[in-house]
């Protein structure tokens, strides 16, 4: 691993390392939707990256730059999962094992992807352990490679190649550019690009309202924590803190908004009779902010990242039938 800091050099050698391996995911325009904001709304669909998120970007990036000792020793990463999944995946494409902590809640979803694509679980319960120290762990055990979900330049700079492939398919200026964050690691990379590429263009962060420590560490000018509180559907958005490393990069965002889960569910919804997506509840917040009417959209180009589209199917099928209560 390397301590150096993120940057944008590094997102443009990113975008050349998964080139012709991630997906180049369409940016996703709708005249109903537009009609219903009264302004442009272009949409990032990274439900349809590999492994269904944009984890496999950052993912990816870390682990196709693995030695052949370190492919033997295999990788180790916690993740809710989305990492875990992109992690599993991308250590398939290199041949080299993985093992991935888990939350016992996760979807099963999640874990059956993560299973799917050859990785090894180890669930841990999210409320009184620490993925953090179970991951180091195993890796010291092992000899493992630890591929952290957010705070590692690689993988930040893996995340960003979503940005430099939006900015290349807009047809113009993009005013305002909405997106989730958990630990942020998407964030950074989008802010590392924006900030070199087009700096006019605000970035705004999306929380659920439980979820909200990177607004509440903006605000404060440092990393905070979220009081603990109930779950939200939102689970690929659930981290506790910014990143080390994400957090400085993020301050440049121009504003934080938060969403209900019945904000979003009405966005899953949405996503699924109007634009003829799945999007998973953390990977729709971003929408669900621009649909509750938490920024001004009018005459504007926006632009949102479906960041996921890994649902429980259960969940999923309340939602779009109306029978989920938040």
């Amino acid at each position: 691993m390397t301590n150096r800091l993120p940057s944008y050099e590094g997102v443009l050698d990113a975008a050349r390392r998964i080139e012709g391996v991630a997906v180049r995911t369409p940016l996703v325009e709708s005249p109903a939707l537009n009609e219903r904001i009264g302004g442009r709304v272009l949409m990032k669909a990274e439900t349809l990256q590999r492994a269904g998120a944009f984890k496999f970007r950052g993912a990816y990036n870390r682990i196709s730059r693995l030695d052949q000792d370190e492919r033997r020793r295999g990788v180790v990463a916690f993740s809710s999962g989305n990492h875990a999944q992109g992690v599993a995946a991308a250590a398939r494409l290199v041949g080299t094992p993985a093992i991935i902590v888990m939350p016992a809640d996760s979807p099963a979803v999640k874990v059956e992807g993560v299973r799917s694509f050859g990785g090894e679980v180890r669930f841990y319960d999210r409320w009184s352990e620490s993925r953090e120290a179970i991951g180091a762990e195993i890796a010291a055990q092992r000899g493992s490679v630890l591929v952290p979900p957010f705070d590692d330049p690689f993988v930040i700079e893996g995340q960003g190649t979503t940005a430099l492939e939006m900015l290349d398919q807009a047809d113009g200026t993009i005013d305002q550019l909405l997106c989730g964050a958990s630990g942020g690691g998407l964030m950074a990379g989008i802010n590392l690009v924006m900030a070199e590429r087009s700096p006019q263009t605000d970035v705004v962060v999306v929380e659920p309202e439980a979820f909200d420590d990177t607004a509440r560490s903006l605000a404060a000018g440092e990393r905070v924590a979220h009081p603990q509180g109930p779950p939200s559907i939102c689970d690929a958005l659930m981290a506790p803190m910014p990143g080390e490393l994400t957090f400085p990069i993020n301050r440049r965002c121009a504003g934080a908004l938060t969403v209900s889960d019945a904000q979003v569910a009405e966005a899953v919804a949405f996503a699924f009779r109007h634009l003829k997506l799945v999007v998973e509840p953390g990977g729709a917040v971003s929408l669900a902010a621009l649909l509750a009417g938490k920024i001004e959209a009018k005459d504007r180009v926006t632009a949102v990242v479906l960041s996921g589209g890994n649902v429980d199917p259960g969940l999923f099928a309340a939602i779009i039938e109306g029978r989920f209560q938040a």
